[in-house]
Order: structure tokens, then C-alpha cells, then sequence
């Protein structure tokens, strides 16, 4: 009876250290906004995915990778969209893929932050993201922001190398919407 006990008790301490695993639900949102020749745009990315596993009462087991088609990307500007997916910018032909995987997640003052590393057009950078989350029974919201600069990951080529059309800083949000699939 003792070993029934201790591998009930080894099962429930397991099972606890486990964090839960989340699916993302249709109707969130992937953004980005920049400066061109002096005016903002913001676009959108419309195919995008996460695998989330996250406990905010066990972070150390945390884990985030989104993975996102660079092809979706849309501003609305026929011109932009159409340069976009070329050598010049996301060279989608060559990486057709973002993706950011997380190494770590830590609650802040003002939510999470998740500390991870963001692969773009073949270029790996540690990236820092910052997020809300609220949770709901088995339903999440995230929402979130990064400041990053496309130089870093090589987007702009040839003439747009330098930040005299295009600007430099690009932010990027999303919102996202999870419910639990365990």
C-alpha cells in the first residue's frame, strides 16, 4: 500500500511540475509597424503559429516557439507588399520562416518577459519580450511588444541598407488569444 501511496504522491508532484500547454485560437493578431520616407505604416502577418506551454505558478518549465510564414505579411501598399518577400527584405525564397523560441520567461512589474532568441532572414538574435497575460479558467490572453531593428536580421539589402528611406526601429505586437489542450 506504502508504494501505491509514494507513486500516487510522485505522480501528483510530477504532473505539478509540468506546465500546462496552451493552443492558440483563430482571431489573434501579429503586427508590425516602421517608418518609410517618413511616414508610419503598420502591417499584419496572417499565418502564424505558437506552441505554448507555460504555468505562471511554474516558469522555470515555460517554453514559447512561434513560427511565422514571412509570405503573409501585408501592409495594404501594393508597392510594399509586392517588395516584401524579395532578396532585397524577408528574401522569403531563401527563409521562408520567422521564429523566436523562448529560453526563459520571468514575471515583471508590469506582466512576463519572455528572454529568447528571434531567427530572421538566417540572422539569430537574443530578443527580449516583454507581455500581459490573463487567464480565465482554461482561456489566456497574451498581448505584448518588442522594439526591433531590421538591420540586425539583415532585412533591407542594397539600396535599403541604410535607414535614409526605411527606418531602422520596427515594433512589433501581438495579440493572442490560447485555451488549454491538456
Amino acid at each position: 500500500m506504502k508504494r501505491i501511496i509514494l507513486a500516487a504522491a510522485s505522480l501528483a508532484v510530477a504532473s505539478a511540475c509540468q506546465a500546462a500547454d496552451w493552443k492558440i485560437l483563430p482571431g489573434g493578431a501579429l503586427t508590425f509597424s516602421g517608418e518609410q520616407a517618413g511616414e508610419k505604416f503598420t502591417g499584419h502577418f496572417s499565418r502564424f503559429d505558437a506552441k505554448i506551454s507555460l504555468d505562471p505558478q511554474n516558469l522555470a518549465e515555460a517554453k514559447i516557439v512561434v513560427t511565422v510564414d514571412l509570405a503573409s505579411a501585408a501592409t495594404g501598399d501594393r508597392q510594399r507588399d509586392t517588395a516584401l518577400p524579395d532578396k532585397d527584405w524577408f528574401d522569403i525564397a531563401a527563409f521562408p520562416q520567422a521564429r523566436f523560441e523562448s529560453r526563459q520567461v520571468t514575471r515583471t512589474a508590469a506582466g512576463y518577459e519572455a528572454v529568447g532568441d528571434l531567427t530572421l532572414r538566417g540572422a539569430t538574435k537574443e530578443i527580449h519580450l516583454p507581455f500581459t497575460l490573463a487567464i480565465d479558467g482554461r482561456k489566456a490572453e497574451a498581448k505584448g511588444h518588442a522594439d526591433l531593428k531590421r538591420e540586425a536580421f539583415g532585412v533591407g539589402q542594397g539600396q535599403w541598407a541604410s535607414d535614409e528611406w526605411v527606418g531602422y526601429n520596427v515594433g512589433v505586437d501581438f495579440d493572442l488569444k490560447a485555451e488549454r489542450s491538456d
